[in-house]
Parts: structure tokens; C-alpha cells; sequence
């Protein structure tokens, strides 16, 4: 048996421009996806998807034929279609992969709700990397496409920072070279006021995305902005400075992508910085506070509520 593992991930600064080169933090989740692989004799491919429960949230069975993995029913199952898709651009990438006349049983194991936002996807495309042998940011780009710090996330640790180079000579150089990222130093002695809430929905990155790609502008001096908040907020000392990095990150994006912050939409009256994270509306919120706001989301219907330390890999 081959065992795959990967981090889920969250994006603290940059979302929507790290697309466009900003220097962003990204931290690396202490709940991830693993994938498990048996051969077989059978030439077929059996996938069994586990969730955080350990029930059964998606199982089919593929034919492995001429150098392809291939439907046995045709159907119009997204996360099938999807699946093939990943496993096809893999073989793509390296045509030893699937190529043994064997047959596979793969078991993935979710430890985090689909729904959270922390990578089910991203976590499945680099395990499937690994187990290809393939570069995970060229399967990701083929696939579902993306900045790729999920993937950084994925493989890493610790913190990091990731900013993708000029895109303009993105076509003249190799893919791992596309990208800067660095783990960095990052453990605020504040963290005891840092809380994640889940906003009680999933938010579609891809969506958000093509949203954003759509109205966006000139984002020269944005990006310089969101690269010293970045920075700074890497850098931090204190709660309150923490409050106001926080607070400018979302005013400048909101400007960006005309869309309020979601501390405006939903908490006005919180008595505390709140920071979207990944695609605006849902997933998970940043929250920074002096005192415990457990109480306080609760009242609002927002009952996952994850404090700094039980969410970050340590």
C-alpha cells in the first residue's frame, strides 16, 4: 500500500491578487486529506471517498484502457467527471502513470467538512501528484487552475508566503520557477485572540475568481499595499496593530472587487476585526479579538467557531 498525505490550507492575506503577483500569507491547516493506494489485478480503478465521519461521500469504478481512465456508465456525476479529469492530466503529464496492466483500489480520507473551505480539492490534486510522480502546480493549472498557494500549503509545515512572479514571462520559464515562496516566522504572541468562524456556507473559489478577474482594474499601488500589510502583518507585535492591518486588507479589496466587507454585511455591531479569507461570502472569517466572541457568533447562528491553535498546524 502507498499512503499520500496533504494540508489543507488558508489564505490570510492576498485573496483574489495573488492572481496578480501580491505578496501573500498562507498558512498551512492541521486537517488535511490523505489517499491511500492497492494494487489489483482487475484493471479497473475502484475510488472510495471517506469524510471527516468516516461515511462514504463518493465511490465509483473506472475502466483503465489504452493508457485512460474511463467511465464504466456514463453519467453526468460532476465529481466523477471532475475526477477523471485530474487522473487524465495526470497520465498526460507522465504516460508511465496507470500504464502497469493493474488495477487500483484508492480510499481518500477527509479530516475536515467538505464545506469548511480548507482544500478538498487542492489536498486531492497534490496527493494525486505525488502518487503520478507529476508536478502538482502544472495538475492543479490543467485542472481546476488557481493561484497554486494551496498546493504550497499542501506540502508544507509552516507558514509561508507565496507571490507569483510577473506574469509576463510566466510562458518563458519552468513552473517551479513561476513562484517565490518562503516559510516564514510566523506565530503572533497574540494568537490567543485569533479565532476562524465558519460562515455556514461554501463558497465556489472558481466562481469568485472569474468574478474578480472580470471588473478588475490598474491594481499596481493595491498590490504594493497588500504586499506591506502582508509584511507587517508577518512582522506584528500587537493585537491592535494586528486589528487595523486587518481592517485596511479588507477596505482595499473591497474597493477591488466592489463587494462590502463582511464585517459591514454581517457584524456590524462586533466588537472586533473580522477578515474574509479566500473567496468573499463564504468559508471561513478571520476574526480578531480582545475578548472571546464565542458567544457572540453563536447568537448570530454561526456555531463553528475554531480558536487559533486548534486549526493552525503547529
Amino acid at each position: 500500500m502507498k499512503r499520500f498525505y496533504s494540508h489543507g490550507k488558508l489564505l490570510l492575506t492576498g485573496e483574489y491578487v495573488v492572481l496578480d503577483g501580491a505578496l501573500s500569507l498562507a498558512i498551512p491547516t492541521r486537517f488535511g486529506q490523505d489517499l491511500k493506494v492497492e494494487e489489483n489485478s482487475s484493471e479497473e480503478l475502484h475510488w472510495t471517498s471517506f469524510d471527516e465521519n468516516q461515511h462514504v461521500w463518493f465511490e465509483d469504478t473506472f475502466k483503465i484502457q489504452n493508457n485512460k481512465v474511463l467511465k464504466q456508465v456514463q453519467n453526468d456525476d460532476t465529481i466523477s467527471n471532475r475526477l477523471l479529469e485530474i487522473l487524465n492530466v495526470a497520465i498526460d503529464l507522465n504516460p508511465k502513470f496507470l500504464n502497469k496492466n493493474k488495477g487500483y483500489n484508492i480510499t481518500t480520507q477527509l479530516e475536515f467538512p467538505k464545506n469548511w473551505g480548507l482544500g478538498t480539492s487542492s489536498t486531492l490534486v497534490n496527493n494525486i501528484a505525488n502518487w503520478a510522480n507529476v508536478n502538482p502546480y502544472e495538475l492543479l493549472n490543467l485542472s481546476f487552475g488557481g493561484s497554486g498557494y494551496d498546493i504550497a500549503c499542501a506540502e508544507s509545515q509552516e507558514p509561508l508566503t507565496y507571490q507569483i512572479k510577473n506574469n509576463e514571462i510566466l510562458n518563458q520559464v519552468q513552473d517551479n520557477q513561476k513562484r517565490d515562496i518562503e516559510t516564514v516566522s510566523f506565530n503572533p504572541t497574540f494568537k490567543d485572540h485569533l479565532y476562524f468562524v465558519h460562515l455556514n456556507q461554501k463558497q465556489n473559489s472558481r466562481d469568485g475568481i472569474a468574478q474578480y478577474k472580470a471588473n478588475k482594474s490598474d491594481l499596481k499601488h493595491d498590490i504594493e499595499a497588500i504586499n506591506n500589510i502582508t509584511q507587517n502583518m508577518i512582522d506584528c507585535k500587537s493585537l491592535v496593530d494586528f486589528q487595523n492591518l486587518i481592517n485596511r486588507h479588507e477596505d482595499i479589496i473591497s474597493k477591488i472587487i466592489s463587494q462590502k466587507p463582511i464585517k459591514e454585511e454581517l457584524f456590524k455591531d462586533f466588537d472586533g476585526s473580522v477578515k474574509s479569507l479566500g473567496a468573499w461570502g463564504g468559508d471561513f472569517v478571520l476574526v480578531a479579538s480582545k475578548h472571546n466572541p464565542t458567544d457572540y457568533f453563536k447568537s448570530k447562528g454561526y456555531l463553528t467557531i475554531i480558536e487559533y491553535n486548534q486549526m493552525i498546524l503547529n
